[in-house]
């Protein structure tokens, strides 16, 4: 698997603070509908893995709101951890862990990561390939402790069609600047899902056309 740089359209920021903070505005306009929407479902305790935590701005949310929950930030770009623990220190919570290098599109983590309760993954399945995103879910699948759930939030078409003119357009412009990438359909999702051994378990539809799914290992 390749490291991708995400798209300069993908609402990132690549210039950190004088603390090593990065911003992204997405991250701050859904922390809170995200949070709630974990809230709702999670464990009252145990251990949580956030894949592609990003700036960290998501992860200090959580931590405040499930306070009995140990949370595991990752990342691939040296930036973005540098940023998650810059948000980690400053937050002083002592329930997050700091952030462990990880590609979450290699096979082979989901063991070393075993048993979570739970595994969040937010915005990164339109940046990725439809085989990244495949060898992904198995792989967290893996890395569930039995009745863990897996929740995946973000963009998708909705049995294959793209429901808003700006979703069209969005991913548009991800496939412009490479073809490997784009909105994948929830359909789709839900049986690669399945195939890696994880029950639906709500579909929910969140602010600004985004999705959340819950799935859960028996």
């Amino acid at each position: 698997m390749k490291f991708r740089t995400p798209p300069s359209n993908a609402s990132v920021t690549n210039t950190p603070d004088e603390t090593g903070k990065l911003h992204a505005p997405s991250a701050a306009r859904n922390a809170v509908d995200l949070c709630d929407m974990v809230a709702s479902v999670a464990p009252l305790t145990g251990d949580a893995l956030e894949i592609a935590s990003g700036t960290g701005q998501h992860i200090v949310v959580f931590a405040k709101a499930m306070p009995a929950i140990h949370w595991h930030p990752t990342e691939v770009d040296q930036n973005r951890l540098r940023s998650i623990e810059a948000y980690r220190l400053d937050s002083g919570f002592s329930n997050i862990a700091p952030p462990i290098p990880m590609n979450a599109t290699e096979a082979g983590w989901g063991k070393d990561m075993a048993p979570k309760a739970l595994i969040l993954l937010a915005n990164l399945l339109h940046l990725i390939s439809k085989t990244e995103a495949g060898t992904l879910i198995k792989e967290a699948a893996h890395a569930l402790a039995s009745s863990g759930q897996l929740i995946v939030y973000g963009p998708f078409k909705r049995d294959g069609t793209l429901t808003s003119e700006g979703d069209a357009n969005f991913d548009a412009s991800l496939r412009a600047s490479d073809p490997e990438i784009g909105y994948k359909d929830d359909a789709w999702i839900k049986s690669a899902a399945s195939d890696a051994g994880l029950v639906l378990v709500d579909a929910r539809e969140m602010p600004a056309n985004n999705l959340g799914l819950i799935l859960q290992k028996p």
